[in-house]
Order: C-alpha cells, then sequence, then structure tokens
C-alpha cells in the first residue's frame, strides 16, 4: 500500500488524475478528512475539498511507477523561512 499526499489545484488536474487512475488496475482512494472516495470516479474526486491537500491511498506494490505518473500532483509542505 502507499500513501501521498496530493493537490488537485484545477479541472485540468483532476481530470488528469482520474485518467491516470483510470489506467491502473488497482484499487486508488482519496481521503480527505473522514471521506473516502474511489479516485476512478471522477464525481466522487469532485465531492471533495479540492482547496486542501488530498491523500492518495493506492492498493499496489509497484509503487515507483505511480509515483512517477503522479510526481505533477504531489504536495510538498515547504519549510518556512
Amino acid at each position: 500500500m502507499l500513501e501521498k499526499t496530493i493537490i488537485l489545484k484545477n479541472f485540468e488536474a483532476v481530470k488528469n488524475f482520474v485518467d491516470i487512475a483510470n489506467t491502473k488496475p488497482y484499487d486508488i482512494e482519496l481521503v480527505s478528512g473522514k471521506y473516502v472516495v474511489n479516485a476512478k470516479s471522477i464525481m466522487g474526486v469532485f465531492s471533495l475539498d479540492l482547496t486542501k491537500p488530498l491523500v492518495m491511498v493506492a492498493h499496489t506494490d509497484a509503487h515507483a511507477e505511480l509515483l512517477k505518473h503522479t510526481a505533477p500532483f504531489h504536495y510538498e509542505i515547504q519549510p518556512k523561512k
């Protein structure tokens, strides 16, 4: 299982992420607080609060491949200066 924090900033990002998720043969969920939705469902993803980072949970051991495909959406907390 892989967990990674992501951010989906706009409609195009949501569409691209869902398209990537739909190419994978394993389950991927997005978690926002107490809500968990299927990452392969565009309606499910749009039901989340997209102004905040989401946690992607992928039920796979192919971590490197998924991380490569989802790299544009990864959310890294920037250290305060």
